[in-house]
């Protein structure tokens, strides 16, 4: 008779922060073969963070039972996932909760059937699910499982089968999914889920130091040379428009009504989660819209909006030439991807996105810090709000971090524009720190409600204007009139140079007659406009 082993929650844990390791292993591999390079295209990183966020909160779980722990995944999944590949994942931890709810200790059967559970909660998560991506492998996966229970109720029997179906799963997305097989790479998500399975499945074997010292194999695409699709019956999605990515928080928050009302502005899209949090990702052309509808039903936490031509444009230069590393490398976090692009611009080693509403950690941060190959980086934080998150990465690296106290991007264009290559570190601090005492900024944003502050009464939905991040200095009906008088009350007359950064929620046109207004106000002056593409604030204004 067979022996059937049992696990209790401690063990389960370590199973799947194992298979996270493994993972972690191959996030760079992962992440070559996504077919577009998007913002939510480098499925290796997004399915590695969402992975860490998911062990963060297992560690918190307050009992030991499979039970807690799986809840305690689930919780750490959804409020960490990270692009469309991370909230399928939080979906399928999800189904993984729902499949050991109430149980102390779970064995092979509960395993297979748990897994079967989560291929479904995966699958009702999307609008419009697709075969051939991380859906297919893991539903391929929770079959084999749970045929293989007829035969034997051993986990490690059972993980084996599923692990086994898993990797031929993966190996045939390319015959699913056309795109696939015209790029001749197997698919991204698919892949992670994998390496995922097989390290729980290398870790019950007791393999866990081997891992250690080696890389995981990938699955390759095994297509014939004479493999070909017809161009015309490629379909896929082109790498346009705007990543949208973000937790919704509230009351009674239902996802089926939320998904209906958002499939018709955009694709790729995922709502999953439940009547306190939603996770909503949606490739869309118009933001604006889903997030004023969000914000309706409560309160948005890790907004991410990212400009998808940009990052394609970003991959192909990423193709070239790698430059010689630099002595000194400045990081800037950035709100909007057009903000993202002046900073990249003017010789940013690297951006972090980042701002009002949507602060990046400590942890967040100090990754970008470590992947830079400097040893000495000059950090701009560029909001008030996140300079005390940026002082803290100092103590958890080796490198020399300097945090110049930058408290609006103007501030922080500023001082990368002082900055000098060949200058020392202990220059260029001196610079970029005189460099942002000579910048006003002004912000003009919409009141979320009314109050009144220093004289100002300010209604619900006013245009407000804001001076270097800390001062209203005017409210009104009209945005234009408060713009002015704001720019006005911040020394628009002494300024040499007024730059306008418009925002997503502003056209190109819109922002032009402004400037057009603001050289017939104040001729003489070197007036620029830039598609800052910045959420939540209509227009930012330098005046240096």
């Amino acid at each position: 008779m067979e022996q059937v082993v049992t696990y209790g929650g401690q063990e389960f844990r370590n199973i799947f922060a194992a298979g996270s390791n493994w993972l972690e292993k191959s996030v760079a591999d992962i992440n070559a073969i996504n077919v577009f390079p998007v913002p939510d295209g480098d499925t290796g990183t997004n399915m590695h963070l969402t992975l860490r966020a998911t062990m963060e909160e297992c560690d918190k779980a307050r009992e030991d039972s499979v039970a807690s722990v799986a809840k305690a995944m689930a919780q750490g999944a959804l409020m960490g996932a990270r692009g469309n590949s991370g909230v399928i994942l939080s979906q399928f931890f999800r189904g993984l909760a729902k499949g050991f709810d109430g149980k102390e200790k779970i064995n092979g059967m509960d395993f297979a059937l748990a897994l079967s559970e989560a291929s479904r909660t995966a699958y009702k998560g999307l609008s419009q699910p697709v075969e051939g991506t991380m859906l297919t492998v893991i539903k391929d996966a929770s079959t084999a499982a749970e045929s293989t229970t007829k035969d034997s109720n051993d986990l490690t029997s059972v993980l084996t089968v599923a692990v086994h179906a898993a990797r031929e799963s993966v190996a045939r997305t390319p015959f699913l999914l056309p795109v696939l097989l015209e790029a001749g790479v197997v698919d991204a998500g698919g892949q992670g889920i994998y390496l995922l399975l097989e390290g729980a499945l290398r870790y019950l074997k007791g393999e866990a130091e081997e891992m250690q010292q080696h890389k995981p194999e990938l699955v390759k695409a095994e297509l014939p040379i004479t493999a070909k699709v017809a161009p015309a019956i490629v379909e896929h999605e082109e790498p346009f428009g705007y990543c949208t990515n973000f937790l919704l928080e509230g009351h009674k928050l239902n996802p089926d009504k939320i998904r209906k009302k958002l499939e018709s502005k955009g694709q790729s899209l995922v709502v999953v989660g439940d009547d306190n949090a939603v996770r909503v990702h949606v490739h869309t052309y118009d933001p604006g819209s889903i997030i004023r509808y969000a914000t309706a039903l409560g309160t948005l936490h890790q907004l991410q909006v990212q400009n998808m031509d940009d990052q394609h444009i970003g991959f192909l230069e990423m193709q070239r030439e790698k430059l010689p590393s630099q002595d000194i490398s400045v990081l800037a976090v950035t709100l909007g991807s057009g903000m993202g692009d002046v900073f990249k611009s003017l010789g940013a080693s690297a951006v972090i996105p980042g701002g009002q509403t949507m602060n990046p950690s400590v942890q967040e941060i100090l990754k970008v810090l470590e992947d830079v190959p400097s040893q000495k980086i000059i950090l701009l934080p560029n909001n008030k709000n996140i300079i005390l998150t940026a002082n803290q990465t100092k103590e958890l690296t080796p490198k020399q971090v300097v945090v110049i106290p930058t408290k609006t991007m103007p501030q922080g264009v500023a001082a990368l524009i002082a900055f000098n290559y060949e200058g020392t570190l202990d220059e260029n601090i001196k610079a970029m720190e005189d460099a942002i005492a000579l910048v006003k900024t002004v912000e003009i944003t919409r009141a979320i409600r009314t109050t009144k502050i220093k004289g100002l009464q300010i209604k619900e939905g006013q245009a407000i204007g804001i001076i270097d991040d800390k001062d209203i200095i005017a409210a009104g009906d009209s945005v234009i009139d408060i713009l002015f008088e704001s720019i006005e009350k911040a020394g628009a007359n002494s300024a040499e140079v007024i730059t306008l950064y418009y925002g997503i929620d502003v056209e190109k046109p819109q922002a032009e007659t402004i400037v057009e207004q603001i050289h017939a106000k104040y001729p003489g002056k070197q007036v620029e406009v830039v598609a800052g593409k910045q959420p939540n604030y209509l227009y930012i204004v330098s005046l240096e």
